[in-house]
């Protein structure tokens, strides 16, 4: 005799903290699994709860709600219908697990806690878990269902235990945060599992923003012999059935569908767009303002909150001085008409001119320097934050990985705002996201299709216009030669011998090292923005303010592939 297993992949996009809101998508992915014939509905790790719920969790009014939720849920199923494998965390005593229940025929049947806590990179779960102890499946009419809950499969000892005490199948959900590549390392890791333990495997992962980080679904499923089942799409909700059958011999799927995964920069461009609109849309934003310089970094957030949003929702403010130039007011006004955003023009003559005369009797017979050149930002900041109070707009800021390492930027400036959708983009990367946005693939997207971005503003050199005919290579190395360096020390973490002995310049390199440990201070004052890359600003790197480390390793000459020493400008000086 045959056994019929039907599921429901729930892959959706629960809000941290909005228990009522969590329950309810809960209750529509059942209904509509019912009406599917399912017999089950999985969801991600801590789903009524939302992921990551850091310290939240540890409020016991919290843990109390969490826990009502589920019961109602259980309750719900009093009525015959699909049965729910759904997170939650779960007081016991003097324990806090993060477990996951099943609830089936009107009541909770089983519980069971996650054992590996992930105590690195964006994650401290130690901090707020017990581990549980290792667990046997669960039996689901008559059907041993293991049950690891994600970090458990990326170490071999949670599912050797469930394949030794009889489990048949593995259901693994998740809250695996997204970043690039990150969805080759989950593969690998399932694969792994599936080859030790002999069982088909079904990978469900969270969707939506939170915060830095961003869950972007891609849930799977793997058969014994370690083919894809079933992919289900990357960065959308989506409630999928899926069959599998037992005719003796194990279990395998009978209709799963495989969408394809966006990479590169499609990837890059629809995580920044996903976190931004979770976090204005679960903030309860009405929509965005932004600075619109005629600069890159600004079209691309401009264009990024326009797919996100819709071009109604965002505001796009040019705040000309008099080192604006008119090729810059010309491309900040035809890229918000390409969008379709509204814009505005404010100049700020009269606050910094207002400024310099409140501070001229205590600068007397000091030269003009970068102070000056910060009240240009610092009013442009004041003045797009005004414009939030008034009428409710998120200030999106839009600084990139680059100028965030260097502290080329302007505290209470343009680092002034709520959220920043390219914080952890590279400048390299900034541009070569603005040439896929202008002939990519838009479905699903809100902002227009076409060249959004005028290719004169991807092309002209990078300049804040803060002072004349400034260039942002007249104080920084050639964006490509800093790039690398800055992915070396941040990412790699390599000394600066090895960075040298790849054929950078080693005074570059050194003023780059001391750059980047100058602005931890600015760093740690910034908005939240998405996590893109393996190592992002924030959660995953955290550096003391004051510190005086700087790497003095001994370095072999090597040749000098990189571009000549850059001038040592006045604007290195940093603004305490």
């Amino acid at each position: 005799m045959t056994q019929r297993l039907t599921l429901a992949i729930a892959q959706l996009n629960p809000t941290l903290g909005d228990i009522a809101g969590n329950v309810a998508l809960a209750r529509q992915a059942r209904a509509t699994a019912a009406g599917q014939g399912a017999d089950l509905v999985v969801f991600s790790e801590l789903f009524i709860a939302g992921y990551p719920p850091e310290d939240l969790v540890l409020k016991p009014a919290f843990q109390a709600a969490c826990r009502a939720a589920l019961e109602d849920l259980a309750r719900d199923t009093a009525d015959g219908g699909p049965a729910l494998l759904i997170g939650l965390p779960w007081r016991d005593g003097e324990a806090l697990y993060n477990a996951v229940a099943l609830v089936d025929g009107g009541r909770i049947r089983a519980l069971r806690y996650k054992v590996d806590l992930p105590n690195y990179g964006v994650f401290d779960e130690k901090r707020v878990f017990t581990p549980g102890p290792l667990p046997g499946p669960i039996v689901f009419r008559d059907i041993r269902i293991g049950v690891p809950i994600c970090e458990d499969i990326w170490t071999d000892e949670v599912t050797d235990c469930l394949a030794e005490t009889g489990a048949e199948i593995l259901i693994v959900p998740n809250g695996s945060p997204w970043w690039r590549d990150k969805s080759d390392e989950r593969l690998q890791i399932a694969v792994a599992r599936v080859v030790e333990t002999g069982l088909p495997l079904i990978y469900l992962n969270q969707l939506g923003g939170q915060d830095e980080l961003i869950f972007d679904g891609a849930s799977f499923g793997l058969s014994r012999d370690r083919t894809l089942d079933f992919q289900l799409p990357q960065f959308e909700a989506a409630v999928s059935i899926v069959t599998y059958e037992n005719s003796g011999d194990g279990w395998a799927c009978v209709d799963g569908a495989i969408a394809a995964l966006p990479d590169g920069e499609e990837a890059d461009w629809r995580a920044c767009v996903l976190g931004l609109r979770d976090y204005v849309d679960k903030n309860r934003f009405p929509g965005v303002v932004l600075g619109m310089s005629g600069g890159i970094d600004s079209a691309v957030c401009a264009a990024i909150a326009a797919d996100a949003l819709g071009p109604e929702r965002v505001h796009c403010v040019m705040l000309p001085y008099r080192y604006t130039s008119a090729e810059s007011l010309t491309d900040a006004e035809e890229c918000s008409r390409r969008l379709g955003v509204r814009y505005d023009t404010i100049p700020i003559a009269g606050p910094v001119e207002g400024f310099e005369a409140a501070l001229a009797p205590m600068f007397a017979g000091r030269p003009r320097d970068i102070t000056e050149e910060n009240l240009q930002s610092r009013a442009r900041g004041t003045i797009l934050m005004s414009i939030s109070n008034k009428f409710g707009p998120m200030v999106v800021t839009t600084g990139n990985k680059s100028e965030m390492s260097v502290g080329y930027a302007t505290l209470y400036g343009d680092m002034n705002g709520g959220f920043n959708p390219i914080k952890d983009l590279y400048k390299t990367r900034v541009f070569a996201l603005a040439r896929w946005r202008n002939g990519g693939n838009v479905a699903g997207l809100k902002g227009p299709a076409g060249e959004v971005i005028p290719v004169n503003i991807i092309d002209k050199p990078p300049t804040a216009e803060l002072r004349e005919n400034q260039k942002d290579q007249d104080s920084l190395p050639p964006y490509d030669v800093l790039d690398a360096i800055l992915e070396a020390l941040v990412e790699d973490e390599r000394t600066v011998a090895d960075i040298v002995a790849a054929g950078h310049d080693i005074d570059t390199v050194r003023k780059v090292e001391r750059l980047l440990y100058l602005a931890e201070y600015k760093r740690r004052q910034a908005a939240p923005g998405v996590k893109i890359t393996r190592r992002n600003f924030g959660r995953d790197r955290r550096y003391p303010i004051v510190n005086r480390f700087r790497d003095e390793g001994k370095v072999a000459a090597a040749p000098t592939l990189t571009a000549p020493k850059v001038k040592t400008p006045s604007t290195e000086v940093v603004d305490f």
